[in-house]
């Protein structure tokens, strides 16, 4: 190669690789000092991007695990004010079981009624005053939790009916099943598209047997929906089935206030009618039944005569609230077993992060080394780069 003056090549290509070392140095500088090797959309977009959807899901899930943690503080309230309840019920036994026994004089009687109508009304008391966070715990409604990752997929919904607490119902009774033997539809059939809907008890309601359907003239088609299937459940178990899909029928669940219902779709364009007949079906009810009611005629007043009756009725409560106690016992322990796996769940998305976001300070130790070499010979090697044209000068001379 020639020499020449207009342009120094050697100068010019090592302030480049300086530019560039610079560029790489400045970014480790960055890394070490942050703690993250991705600190601008740049460093790693793909990278970026699934630490951001991460950090999302983390945030769903700490909070998530929160909430489990809140509901479990509601139903321990309602399980602390059903243990006192407990032990009023066995000083009432008590006090039934003396007035029974027909040594007692008609004040001492009085006396004992006294004693056990405050019981009731303490009863009654702590139904209608037992608060979590401003809400009342002992209502006849169910209370809804709610956990998710974030996702459509991983969201769960918990339900929970912690029931009454009055006079008038101490404890709950086992909720009862109602069985759907051929459903009838409660809308119309006979269209464009078909429909057939029908409704269980309550949305969270299970639903188990035989569905069997016809579509117009075809032959009947059916699915098993095995014990305790949601309206959700039996909703994919039933889009999943292959005789569903080639008949064109789709199910679906209902929104709202009609979330109770399970419907059933036939194909657009077509006017048939979606028929039900065959249909063995069991819906599992999942609300609580009333406990005893202390306000009936036979026990609202102790007296010689009933107190043996009254006995009866307060062994009967204990053990209702005893299985009141239990139902919520098993909601505790569903809530925990979801808090943990929702905490384990946050931690390895929170390992994730730190695997894609965080600085391997190893590996950046020893490229700030690297790059500072680079750096120091680099301008030793433009210092040579410039210094080298000035030999021209010589032909000059």
């Amino acid at each position: 190669m020639g020499l020449g003056v207009l342009y120094n090549i050697a100068s010019i290509n090592t302030q480049n690789s300086l530019d560039q070392n610079q560029t790489s140095l400045t970014n480790v500088l960055q890394q070490l000092s942050t703690g993250q090797k991705i600190n601008s959309s740049a460093d790693d977009p793909t990278g970026l991007a699934v630490a951001t959807g991460l950090a999302a899901n983390e945030a769903a899930l700490t909070q998530s695990a929160a909430n489990a943690t809140d509901d479990v503080g509601l139903l321990q309230t309602a399980d602390g004010a059903l243990a006192q309840v407990t032990n009023l019920l066995e000083s009432a036994v008590t006090v039934a079981t003396e007035t029974a026994n027909g040594t007692l004089s008609a004040a001492e009687v009085s006396s004992a009624n006294q004693e056990y109508q405050n019981i009731l009304g303490e009863i009654n008391d702590i139904g209608s005053s037992t608060n979590y966070n401003s809400i009342q715990v002992f209502q006849a409604t169910q209370h809804t939790f709610f956990t998710t990752d974030g996702s459509a997929g991983g969201s769960s919904t918990y339900t929970d009916e912690v029931g009454a607490l009055t006079s008038s119902s101490v404890g709950t009774s086992e909720g009862t099943d109602a069985i759907l033997s051929n459903p009838a539809p409660t809308t119309p059939t006979t269209s464009n598209g078909a429909t057939a809907t029908f409704s269980l008890a309550s949305s969270t309601d299970t639903i188990s047997g035989t569905l069997t359907v016809s579509l117009g003239t075809s032959s009947s088609i059916s699915v098993t929906l095995t014990s305790g299937e949601t309206i959700a459940e039996a909703v994919s178990t039933i889009n999943a089935s292959t005789s569903f899909s080639s008949a064109s029928i789709v199910a679906s669940q209902g929104t709202g206030s009609n979330a109770d219902e399970l419907i059933l779709t036939g194909p657009a364009g077509t006017t048939n009618t979606i028929s039900l007949t065959g249909s063995s079906l069991t819906d599992t009810g999942t609300t609580p039944g009333v406990g005893v009611d202390f306000t009936a005629s036979s026990v609202l007043t102790l007296t010689a005569s009933n107190a043996s009756t009254v006995v009866v009725d307060i062994t009967t409560a204990i053990a209702d609230v005893a299985y009141q106690r239990g139902t919520i016992g098993a909601d505790i322990d569903e809530l925990n077993a979801a808090s943990n796996v929702e905490s384990t769940e946050s931690v390895n998305l929170a390992a994730a992060q730190n695997t894609i976001l965080g600085t391997n300070y190893g590996a950046a130790t020893s490229d700030l080394s690297k790059y500072q070499v680079l750096g120091q010979t680099g301008i030793s090697a433009l210092a040579q780069a410039n210094s080298s044209q000035q030999e021209v000068l010589k032909l000059l001379q």
